[in-house]
């Protein structure tokens, strides 16, 4: 029987290395982007794309239903991985910019998947994949949207895990660390739009911010290619007995040791070393 995904966020890095993985491993593959041009890019290298915009409910009830004309109504996953960030002070995000990317980061996210979920009741099973962060098990200064939406997206997932631990459907986390995609550079015109960085009690300290947004830097030590969340969503999706979380890169795999042992200061004291 062949096997069906819908995937978010595949214009590039972890979404688009995932749909070509998976494709190459026999999935039938729906890889979804948020703009048309991207997705006419994907089907000229054979993939199935469609636009799935996560801000806009049409557009996700559209691509269910997509999914569904295509399929016959059967879907055994969902990878819930499109997601953008917005750096900036927490006292200089207004409200606008939590609103806008919650509705991409948590809001669609949570709609499409409550949009699947009668899908895989109906065929007795599936897998629903998110991909959070270790932004999503710790914080870090000037991601503050970023953290919350992930950190919401911990919470929501784990109480889904448990309420659906009854239906064969099955829901899982990973959780990347650095990652060689275009996060950075997707970020830039949201910083731009939300961000008065000029007239801040911190504007001298945009300096460094800036520097990582605008200039590329050298590679984290700790960078791992796309390929490496691909890895375990092909376990999270193809093992018998998935684990709940998958921690992709070391800096995760210390997080969340550190999380869970060390007294809040100084785990704060330690991120804040780097």
């Amino acid at each position: 029987m062949e096997r069906t995904i819908l995937i978010t966020g595949c214009s590039s890095g972890i979404g688009l290395d995932a749909a070509r993985g998976l494709r190459a491993r026999g999935w039938r593959v729906f890889a979804t982007c948020r703009q048309e041009p991207d997705c006419e890019r994907l089907r000229a290298e054979g993939l199935e794309s469609f636009v799935l915009d996560y801000a806009d409910e049409a557009s996700v009830e559209a691509a269910v239903a997509e999914v569904v004309t295509r399929t016959g109504g059967k879907l055994d996953a969902l990878y819930n991985n499109g997601a953008f960030a917005c750096p900036g002070a927490v006292e200089d995000l207004p409200r606008g910019a939590l609103r806008a990317i919650f509705e991409t980061n948590l809001f669609g996210c949570h709609d499409l998947t409550r949009r699947v979920i009668p899908l895989m009741r109906a065929q007795g099973g599936g897998r629903i994949i998110n991909c959070s962060s270790v932004l999503g098990l710790v914080a870090l200064k000037w991601r503050g949207a970023y953290v919350a939406t992930k950190f919401a997206m911990e919470g929501l997932t784990d109480v889904l895990r448990i309420e659906m631990a009854d239906t064969g459907i099955k829901v899982i986390l990973i959780e990347p660390g650095p990652i060689g995609t275009s996060i950075r550079e997707k970020a830039i015109p949201h910083f731009e739009r939300w961000i008065d960085w000029q007239n801040s009690a911190r504007s001298a300290e945009y300096a460094a911010l800036r520097g990582r947004l605008y200039e590329a830097g050298p590679k984290d030590r700790w960078q791992l290619p796309a390929s490496a969340v691909t890895e375990k969503l092909i376990h999270a999706l193809e093992s018998a007995r998935p684990k709940a979380r998958y921690y992709v890169t070391m800096p995760t795999h210390l997080m969340g040791f550190a999380r869970r042992i060390l007294p809040t200061r100084l785990l704060d004291w330690m991120i804040a070393k780097g």
